[in-house]
């Protein structure tokens, strides 16, 4: 279902993400005036891999969950695109078809920017070539960054580091006094395994490791992050 008004928190989010941010008002204004709102709900397709790119798109609330399948028709989740984000820009720039699937995780909202409209944009603000080029520059600092860690940290030290990820972008304080942080991204111990290519017993065994640690709660409804210095120290021990 499409909706052509963001809400406050949506359009706050977009508002507030780290690149966009940096944007000159201008620039944000032109992006946000042909910019046109799509919702959905939990398990939607928002792009298959194999289609022409005929969209930028920004994730507004929920989460975009990135994935591919194997030729064995396994399912594998590469990333969850968080609100505030941009993705689609590198198809529109090559000209190549889309590389992934991308599904709404949970209640989803986009902001879409048409192909068309999105070579106008560039071609009347120099600014976002540069602009750009900043937000490709931090993905592939991130990628090696990812690879690094797949093949020099052990599961342990890289689930820390994703569950410090997740409590960045998607805490929420479940306490009055803030002590305790729920990860708002219900995430199944098989979606979270994925991201970190490891399996779901593995996953299962670090998680109670760290539970029995007082770190985190593991809940019916997801997790907890009881103490981020403790998640913080395993981390900088597998350093």
């Amino acid at each position: 279902m499409d909706d052509p008004i963001l809400t406050i928190e949506e359009r706050s989010a977009i508002n507030a993400g780290r690149w966009f941010s940096t944007l000159s008002p201008s620039l944000r204004h032109d992006i946000l005036r042909c910019a046109y709102v799509k919702r959905y709900k939990d398990g939607d397709l928002i792009c298959a891999r194999g289609e022409p790119p005929e969209e930028w798109v920004a994730c507004a609330r929920g989460a975009v969950r990135v994935s591919s399948t194997s030729i064995s028709g396994k399912q594998v989740t590469l990333t969850y695109v968080e609100p505030g984000v941009w993705f689609g820009d590198v198809s529109i720039f090559d000209g190549d078809r889309r590389t992934h699937d991308a599904y709404a995780h949970g209640d989803t909202t986009t902001l879409c920017v048409a192909k068309a409209d999105f070579k106008k944009i560039l071609a009347n603000h120099v600014e976002l070539y540069e602009a750009l080029l900043r937000l490709h520059a931090r993905r592939i600092r991130q990628l090696y960054g990812l690879v690094e860690d797949l093949n020099t940290l052990p599961l342990r030290a890289r689930l820390a580091k994703q569950l410090v990820h997740l409590l960045r972008s998607y805490g929420v304080p479940s306490l009055s006094d803030g002590s305790e942080t729920r990860i708002g991204l219900q995430l199944a111990q098989e979606e979270l395994a994925q991201l970190l290519g490891a399996s779901r017993q593995r996953v299962n065994q670090e998680l109670k490791a760290m539970e029995r640690e007082e770190a985190i709660r593991i809940e019916p409804g997801g997790l907890v992050i009881r103490d981020r210095d403790v998640l913080m120290r395993i981390i900088e021990s597998d350093h």
